[in-house]
């Protein structure tokens, strides 16, 4: 089995002079990949937020580090409506426009069904549905207004297969993909495209800390390559959703997986 992690794909000015909005995006993880990979594709400019301060001035600093483009930031809650107003309005006011959104924010766990409380299933599916949500209605206000734009929203491959102790969040990840299905619809007639990426497993420093040696060996056998996707190697797919090489697709959940079933 080759197992061997592909080289980092160049950019090739996929988002050439494209204004771009990724939320959480601090950390290690697939929102700093994403946002990363848009500056490489040509960025205009860039927008980063997250709800963890520190890491997201970190990040910033490490982006301007690696691509020379310097990103704006805030921070945002995305289960508050008032902040979720506010960073679209910023993103606009700062770089005059929002012509592709990044919908990356989402909270997992692992929790049986038997054992979970309300607050605990509330959490994840206000993070990662109802957030997404928010930051959609937000966006294509904006973005009808102007007669296009794009928005990618960061699903997951539970949506549509079962595992055990994730069922707030794999009911999380399907209410995603149909919010992108539906939504996308509603905005087709003003221009506005929406797809949703879906990775099986995408390895990171987070997902390392937050589940088990055992776990993490489980879920990579069920890989074809062997091994969990590198976090760049699903933004390169949000890449190509977010170009204009994705022009007449809208509606779509575009697996990013090498699982066996």
């Amino acid at each position: 089995m080759n197992n061997k992690i592909p080289d980092y794909v160049e950019g090739h000015n996929l988002l050439a002079g494209k204004t771009v909005l990724v939320t959480a995006a601090a950390g290690a993880g697939i929102g700093f990949a994403a946002a990363k990979r848009a500056a490489e594709e040509g960025a205009a400019a860039l927008m980063i937020a997250d709800i963890h301060e520190g890491r997201l001035a970190k990040s910033a600093d490490k982006l301007e580090q690696e691509t020379g483009l310097r990103p704006y930031t805030q921070l945002c809650n995305v289960t508050d409506e008032n902040d979720v107003q506010s960073l679209v309005a910023t993103a606009v006011e700062q770089m005059g426009h929002i012509d592709v959104l990044i919908n990356n924010a989402g909270l997992g766990g692992s929790k049986s069904v038997i054992d979970m409380e309300d607050d605990e299933w509330h959490r994840v599916i206000d993070v990662t549905l109802t957030g997404t949500m928010r930051m959609t209605r937000a966006a294509l206000k904006h973005m009808q207004s102007r007669g296009k734009g794009v928005i990618v929203n960061n699903a997951s491959v539970l949506g549509w297969r079962a595992q055990t102790e994730q069922a707030h969040y794999a009911a999380a990840k399907a209410g995603v993909m149909a919010l992108t299905r539906c939504s996308a619809l509603e905005a087709a007639e003003f221009g506005v495209r929406i797809n949703a990426v879906s990775p099986s497993i995408a390895v990171h420093d987070f997902l390392k800390k937050t589940s088990s040696e055992e776990l993490l060996n489980e879920l990579v056998k069920n890989e074809a390559f062997g091994r969990g996707a590198e976090v760049w190697e699903v933004a390169n797919v949000m890449m190509f959703l977010a170009s204009d090489y994705s022009s007449y697709m809208t509606g779509e959940v575009v697996s990013c997986s090498s699982q066996r079933s």
